[in-house]
């Protein structure tokens, strides 16, 4: 029997680059996000999040590389694939003097594929106000709306710009109880960057780290959680660190105690210090994505 034809990625770059003089904004960034997936993309500020959303969303023309959504090149289908993309800037772009009523029948002008039953529920879920003024609203109102106006078309891939940044934690629960059940009703694609480590943790199942316009790392969720481990070392006398542990991320050295972060940590990484150290006591812990996530930036800032 022959196997289904595979689909593509719903987004893929190859060495996409964004410059700005000498400054490099994005260096070089491939990426491959399966269909399906809500990919979590992480990083500091400045990192190249932005630069690179905007660059796939063809709001900003990249300076090398290419950039494909839903098997398209960004820079030959904006028109079809404004159709098919829900997209949540950072800054939203709802003109203030629009009623809600309004801001709705603007959009589903523009869709074809328009869910009448999905907006009034969203509606309701978000308790908007159709009769209301955008600059009624409050922010975490306003960043409702948005979401609504994003997923009512219902996309084949959403496209979310730090969507929670300022909201506070009731609302952006609520905000993100609405990702949820935009995932949940169908094969949908969910591209997210976020400062808030625990809303990446619970919605995405793979996570990309950018630093300095390139990516240190992407991989499964539970596979970054559960494979990233902090390495507690005590040596006998202040013998020199002459090598680190493979897949070692972030160091320190405090006299006698050393710590590790190990990416991919297995038992190999303790049975290599014990051989190669005289070590005294050794601890190996669990880490949170959001210390996992510092210890990767620390790590890249401390390599530069």
């Amino acid at each position: 029997m022959t196997p289904p034809p595979s689909r593509p990625s719903a987004i893929e770059t190859t060495s996409l680059t964004k410059r700005y003089g000498d400054q490099v904004a994005v260096d070089s960034l491939s990426l491959c996000v399966p269909t399906g997936t809500v990919f979590g993309f992480i990083g500091p500020n400045g990192a190249g999040k932005t630069t690179t959303i905007r660059m796939l969303m063809n709001t900003l023309r990249s300076t090398a590389g290419s950039a494909r959504l839903l098997g398209l090149d960004v820079a030959c289908h904006r028109a079809e694939l404004r159709r098919r993309i829900g997209y949540v800037p950072e800054l939203h772009f709802i003109h203030r003097w629009m009623r809600v009523s309004d801001a709705i029948w603007f959009c589903r002008s523009l869709h074809r594929t328009w869910n009448d039953r999905r907006c009034r529920e969203l509606l309701d879920i978000f308790e908007l106000d159709p009769n209301k003024c955008v600059r009624q609203l409050s922010k975490g109102m306003v960043a409702k709306l948005a979401l609504l106006l994003a997923v009512a078309h219902e996309p084949e891939l959403l496209i979310l710009d730090e969507p929670t940044s300022g909201l506070d934690p009731l609302v952006r629960e609520e905000f993100l109880d609405g990702v949820l059940r935009t995932v949940c009703t169908g094969d949908r694609t969910v591209l997210f960057s976020s400062h808030v480590m625990s809303d990446v943790q619970r919605l995405a199942d793979r996570i990309g780290i950018i630093c300095g316009g390139r990516m240190l790392v992407d991989s499964r969720t539970d596979e970054l959680v559960a494979g990233t481990k902090r390495v507690r070392a005590v040596v006998s006398n202040d013998t020199p660190l002459e090598r680190l542990p493979a897949g070692t991320v972030w160091h320190a050295v405090r006299h006698r105690e050393w710590l590790f972060t190990v990416h991919r940590f297995s038992p190999a990484t303790i049975d290599e210090l014990r051989d190669s150290y005289p070590v005294e006591n050794l601890e190996v812990h669990d880490l949170a994505l959001e210390d996992i996530f510092k210890d990767f930036i620390k790590g890249r800032r401390g390599a530069a």
